[in-house]
């Protein structure tokens, strides 16, 4: 994806915006999600005369802009979400009730 990404954008001279702009932009795109999640999930509802648009469409615009932004710091999103994961695995492994196995729940 990183790659895609990388070779989208190289291909116009004014390559990834600043690490600020490119914040900015994230912040965007998480203000159309969380309108889009709104209208799916909340209570306000679309005005008839707005463009029909999707959760699925916004979380897609979300990673691309991520992507950039990752890219532009030269950072390993794989590598960035291995870190997270272990820190999760390791630190929060007890922190939430896990689900019962139905092996466990059939042999009781």
């Amino acid at each position: 994806m990183q790659q895609e990404v990388d070779q989208y954008i190289s291909q116009f001279k004014e390559g990834y915006f600043s690490p600020l702009a490119m914040l900015a932009r994230m912040t965007e795109e998480l203000g159309e999600l969380a309108r889009e999640v709104n209208h799916f999930y909340g209570e306000k509802p679309k005005k008839t005369t707005e463009k029909e648009r999707t959760v699925e469409e916004e979380l897609g615009d979300m990673l691309f802009v991520l992507t950039c932004f990752a890219n532009s710091l030269d950072i390993d999103m794989e590598e960035a979400f291995s870190l997270v994961m272990q820190k999760f695995n390791e630190r929060d492994k007890d922190r939430w009730t896990k689900k019962e196995e139905k092996d466990d729940e059939a042999n009781e």
